[in-house]
């Protein structure tokens, strides 16, 4: 019983840790992109792509610092933070864009950060770490 009481501790304080770093790290990533369009031109046709990628990096973030300290539980933590986090991400640049659209790059955008954090929070538990 008690076990179980800490991991859904964990779960819910580390899903939302998690989520708040990546949220913060797109929030800087998106800036910075935005001033290298703004300083440089880029075109429309970088944005998609560049996006992913700041979503990813947010997402490697959030679960390897919310997890340096686990040794297990890698996949569902992970799994956790990528999901809360595409949502919290979605949430927070819809306010700030003034419109809320749910379609079908919504959904993508779920399924790549869910299974991003998977990936990341298996990765994340299984590094030797040096004591």
């Amino acid at each position: 019983m008690e076990k179980t009481k800490k991991l859904n501790t964990t779960l819910i304080f580390g899903t939302l840790k998690g989520s708040l770093i990546a949220t913060a790290a797109s929030l800087v990533g998106i800036l910075f992109f935005a001033f290298i369009i703004k300083m440089f031109g880029i075109t429309d046709e970088y944005l998609r792509p560049v996006n992913q990628v700041i979503k990813g990096v947010s997402i490697l973030l959030g679960v390897f610092i919310t997890l340096k300290k686990q040794k297990q539980n890698g996949l569902i933590l992970g799994l956790a933070i990528g999901l809360c986090y595409t949502l919290l991400a979605f949430v927070t640049f819809s306010a700030l864009n003034g419109s809320f659209c749910v379609d079908k790059t919504l959904l993508n955008d779920v399924l790549f950060g869910s299974i991003m954090g998977a990936i990341c929070g298996i990765i994340a538990v299984n590094i030797k770490r040096k004591k």
